[in-house]
């Protein structure tokens, strides 16, 4: 239960300071460019390199862990789980493994959007 409470408090901050950084960028420009998800997604991924990184050296806490991977970067950015699988896969010497991953992934939630459009849109 501890555990889930870390990953509901870290999220809770995540999601907070997701919502901060799209303020941060000028209203309206995400239709341009999305600035803002972008920024997410590298920080976020950079973020859990060096959360891996170091738990590997210090071996934190299960809650500190759960606040901080799933809980705090989970809700930055889903972006950072699916980046640290694939540099796993990578890493594991899985590269062929680790390419459908990213690109069932990228191209299968793009695919997928659009459907939910469809299907939004329909209703």
């Amino acid at each position: 239960m501890a555990s889930l409470l870390s990953v509901m408090a870290g999220g809770a901050i995540g999601a907070a300071l997701r919502f901060s950084l799209s303020r941060w960028f000028a209203p309206g420009s995400a239709m341009a460019w999305p600035w803002a998800t972008m920024a997410a997604n590298l920080v976020g991924a950079l973020a859990m390199g060096a959360l891996a990184g170091w738990s590997e050296r210090h071996a934190p806490s299960a809650n500190l862990r759960a606040f901080l991977a799933p809980g705090l970067l989970g809700g930055f950015t889903t972006f950072s789980a699916f980046s640290l699988e694939t540099a796993a896969m990578l890493e594991g010497g899985r590269s062929l493994a680790a390419l459908g991953y990213a690109t069932l992934s990228v191209a299968g939630s793009v695919a997928l959007l659009f459907a939910g459009l469809a299907l939004g849109r329909a209703a």
